[in-house]
C-alpha cells in the first residue's frame, strides 16, 4: 500500500483492515520517506511510503499465514548473538528487524547497556529495517550518551544506509564498514559522530 500524499497531509492506509489515518508529515528531504509519521501514529511497517503499513490495532494481530513478517527471503529477524569484549558489547542482529521482531534487538541492547562501557550493534545481516528498529537503535543510542558511552553501527547495507541518511540519522551515530574496524577504532579513545542539525534533533526526542 502506497502513502498518500496531499498538500502537507499524509494518509496512512493499512494494508490489513484498510483504516486510514490522515496527518501532518514531517518535512524530510524524500517525500518518499514517512517514518516520522508511522512512528507518530503508532503503526508499524515501512519507513518507506511504498509500505507495506498496519495501524495500531492490525499491528498486535499475527500475520495472516502465521510467522514473522520477512523481506523476500531474507526471513525474519534475530539476534546472532552477544559478545563481551573488554569494555565493548557487541550485538550482532540478522534478518529484518521490524515489528514482529524488535523486541529481540531492544532485549539485546537493553542487556548490552547493563554491561556498561560501549556498544557495537553489527548490522551485516540485516537486510530491512523499519520504524520500530530504527526507533530502538535511537533509543539505545541515547542512552549511551547518558551514560558517557558510544553506540556504533557496523556495516549496513546500503539500504539501511539509505534510510539513516534519509532520515538525517546517519550522523548521529559512528558507522563504520564492519565490526573489526569498529572495535579498532574503540580500542584508539573516543570516537564521535558529526551529527546534523536534524539528527540531534531526533536523538533528543
Amino acid at each position: 500500500m502506497t502513502v498518500v500524499p496531499d498538500d502537507h497531509l499524509m494518509t496512512l492506509i493499512c494494508d490489513t483492515c484498510g483504516d486510514t489515518v490522515k496527518a501532518t508529515a514531517c518535512v524530510l528531504p524524500d517525500a518518499e520517506v514517512v517514518w516520522t509519521l508511522v512512528s507518530e501514529q503508532g503503526w508499524s511497517g515501512s519507513p518507506f511510503a511504498t509500505g507495506p503499513h498496519r495501524c495500531p490495532h492490525c499491528s498486535l494481530l499475527p500475520l495472516p499465514g502465521g510467522g514473522h513478517a520477512s523481506c523476500g527471503d531474507h526471513g525474519p529477524g534475530g539476534i546472532l548473538g552477544i559478545d563481551h569484549l573488554d569494555d565493548v558489547t557487541v550485538v550482532a542482529a540478522a534478518g529484518d528487524v521490524d515489528l514482529d521482531t524488535g523486541d529481540t534487538l531492544r532485549t539485546a541492547l537493553r542487556h548490552a547497556a547493563d554491561m556498561g562501557g560501549h556498544v557495537v550493534v553489527d548490522l551485516s545481516r540485516v537486510h530491512l529495517i523499519d520504524s520500530t528498529g530504527l526507533g530502538h537503535l535511537v533509543r539505545a543510542h541515547r542512552d549511551a550518551r547518558d551514560r558517557g558511552a558510544i553506540l556504533c553501527l557496523a556495516a549496513p547495507s546500503r539500504f539501511i544506509r539509505t534510510v539513516l541518511h534519509t532520515m538525517r540519522l546517519d550522523g548521529a551515530f559512528p558507522i563504520f564498514d564492519s565490526r573489526e574496524e569498529a572495535l579498532a577504532q574503540l580500542s584508539k579513545g573516543p570516537v564521535l559522530a558529526q551529527p546534523t542539525a536534524a539528527a540531534a534533533t531526533a536523538t533528543r526526542s
